[in-house]
């Protein structure tokens, strides 16, 4: 059975970037987490923090029950919470994979087993932007046309052998908590006199559509383990 790790917001991106610094140091070549967070909190970009009227907007996100946190990466505010399920993987660039096409490969890497574990649960996923959804993406997995898992990655190069690195992130939204977090996000985009605005109906939890959904987690490790074993790579 593949452990879920639990960890406060903080404690769980600390996790991701030991994860890639393994990666990096040439410890491992490539390595997957799967975490859920202990309480909640509105994650966002580090320059976020300069904003006009982000004191304000983060004290009113404090007053919902969403503590701002910074991340490294780039990206809008994503909230995290108990209903989600955090999926960090880090691999070093195979010697025989083209860096022109680097992005793309590492996001369907990440997005194909989620596809995959879908359709095992007889769910039909997809891939793309979805109007009204918080940090909107194109390699966003979708279920009934709304957004289910937010995704993003961050590279690096290893210096021993110059090849890139990569963390490809994706946070699936296991349990319905669409309406309080689409409120802190756009409660943080209004006090920081943001226009953008963000919808629950543009989003959707996996325990709208399957049952037991924490249960199901073994499953996608195992798709995982598959997708990688087909390109040549063995999770450490």
């Amino acid at each position: 059975m593949q452990q879920i790790s639990r960890f406060a917001v903080i404690e769980g991106l600390d996790a991701e970037r030991h994860l890639l610094d393994r990666v990096q140091q040439g410890e491992l070549e490539c390595g997957l987490l799967l975490w859920r967070p202990t309480e909640a909190a509105l994650v966002m970009p580090q320059r976020m923090s300069r904003l006009a009227g982000f004191a304000a907007a983060e004290a009113e996100c404090v007053a919902l029950g969403w503590p701002i946190a910074l991340r490294d990466s780039g990206g809008e505010p994503v909230p995290q919470s108990p209903a989600v399920l955090n999926v960090a993987l880090a691999y070093a660039l195979p010697p025989h994979e083209g860096e022109l096409t680097r992005i793309e490969t590492a996001y369907l890497r990440l997005c194909q087993p989620m596809l995959n574990w879908l359709a095992d649960l007889d769910l039909e996923g997809g891939l793309g932007e979805v109007d009204g959804a918080f940090c909107d993406g194109r390699y966003n997995v979708n279920l009934e046309a709304r957004k289910l898992v937010g995704t993003a990655q961050r590279w690096r190069r290893r210096r021993a052998d110059s090849r890139h690195v990569v963390l490809a992130h994706a946070a699936v939204l296991m349990e319905n908590q669409r309406e309080p977090m689409v409120e802190v996000v756009n409660a943080f985009y209004q006090g920081c006199g943001l226009e953008a605005r963000c919808r629950a109906s543009s989003h959707i939890a996996l325990d709208e559509c399957a049952g037991q959904v924490w249960s199901r987690v073994d499953s996608l490790y195992e798709c995982y383990r598959r997708t990688l074993a087909e390109a040549g790579m063995t999770l450490d």
